[in-house]
């Protein structure tokens, strides 16, 4: 029986979160990635490139710029060897947690030593598509699809309760755990604020490494003055008399993550002490209409196959798609402490860039847990069509 090889993270790194539209909308995805590679490459500078075994990201779009495993792009822009592979993964929202969890198993079994894990997406850049038309020479109109967001082209086989959007989803969690609208901008209101006040205090100092040439210097759709006075003059946005509005909804971002994950070898070819320690991970399925419970069973997997609880949970990086989303869940966890969830901010201020916010908040919790030098954390995702996913790490 082969014994499972302990699987460190070494280091993490992201970017500053851009709006749509916003500071990052002038960069290509495939150099996002780059970047972001590169950065974690020079911030351990005894590891020698060439012995990455792997790079893994994530990436929810890959229509356009990121087209041709955005992965690899990635190793040859910021000029690693050419003899350094990269795979992309694509499971929607949770493409950068899926990247680290591959890299993750990759080193557990042996077939790697030292991985990058993370992932990208350009919102702002996702192009719109055609599709080929049924014969030659069509007279009439063809219609084009923007590929920024959720459903298109659907399949006519798909039942229609599936692919209502995924704000409607986030309409349907409000309505089956009964959360008011002033609930979900009180818990975006939140968001905000410790977003602001973890910038304001250094919080993001150690894992932001800034794009040369985009003058944006943290995450763009954080807004500390905004209140519950102007929350609430915000329209819902899905529903006629609903309440998801954009205020209590994660922004379209642009943005890229990386974590450097090793095993005991690989730990001795950085010279660095981890950040934290990979326990386990789980991924599940749910109705896709309720896409955004998905994280509820994925993170009870998650903890019990790394032997904990809710109450062992000392920081909780949950993604907030939507605030009604993040209170359906946590609304099934009524033994967790939400106190340790998201203490820096989430997605609703931070942004949601689809493919990297996985990344994103695993590289928060590791660096989270070596601030507090011990403990117990944990990211968990809700993902487009129908699941969830989550992953342990402790110190």
């Amino acid at each position: 029986m082969t014994t499972l090889r302990d699987v460190y993270v070494v280091d993490a790194v992201r970017t500053p979160i851009g709006k749509y539209g916003g500071a990052l909308s002038g960069v290509r995805p495939d150099d996002l990635a780059a970047h972001v590679v590169r950065s974690l490459a020079a911030r351990t500078p005894q590891l020698d490139p060439a012995r990455i075994d792997d790079v893994f990201f994530g990436n929810a779009n890959g229509a356009g710029e990121e087209n041709r495993d955005v992965a690899r792009m990635a190793v040859l822009l910021a000029g690693l060897p050419v003899t350094v592979p990269g795979t992309t993964v694509n499971r929607l929202c949770g493409s950068g947690l899926e990247a680290v969890i591959q890299a993750a198993r990759a080193i557990a079994v042996g077939s790697a030593s030292i991985a990058l894990a993370g992932g990208v997406e350009s919102m702002s850049r996702a192009p719109w598509v055609l599709r080929k038309p049924e014969k030659a020479f069509p007279a009439g109109h063809q219609e084009l699809y923007s590929t920024t967001l959720g459903w298109r082209m659907v399949n006519p086989a798909m039942p229609g309760a599936w692919t209502v959007s995924l704000g409607e989803g986030a309409e349907l969690i409000a309505e089956k755990h009964h959360i008011t609208r002033e609930r979900q901008d009180a818990f975006a209101l939140a968001s905000h604020q410790k977003a602001a006040r973890a910038w304001k205090e250094g919080a993001y100092d150690a894992e932001v490494v800034h794009y040369e040439g985009a003058e944006l210097i943290r995450d763009e759709c954080v807004r500390d003055s905004t209140s519950m006075e102007a929350l609430a003059e915000l329209k819902p946005v899905f529903r006629k008399g609903g309440t998801v509005t954009a205020g209590n909804s994660s922004p379209l971002n642009d943005g890229a993550a990386a974590l450097l994950l090793v095993d005991e070898e690989g730990l001795k070819a950085t010279g660095r002490e981890p950040l934290a320690r990979v326990r386990a991970s789980a991924v599940t399925g749910i109705q896709p209409q309720y896409f955004g419970l998905g994280p509820v069973e994925a993170a009870q997997r998650a903890l019990a196959r790394a032997g904990r609880g809710f109450i062992d949970l000392d920081v909780f990086e949950l993604n907030e798609a939507f605030a009604a989303q993040a209170l359906g869940c946590l609304a099934e966890w009524p033994e967790l402490d939400p106190d340790v969830l998201n203490p820096r901010g989430g997605a609703v201020a931070i942004g949601h860039p689809l493919g990297a916010s996985g990344a994103r908040i695993t590289g928060a919790v590791a660096h989270q847990l070596a601030a507090k030098g011990s403990g117990t954390g944990m990211a968990a995702l809700c993902i487009g069509v129908g699941q969830g996913l989550a992953l342990v790490l402790e110190r």
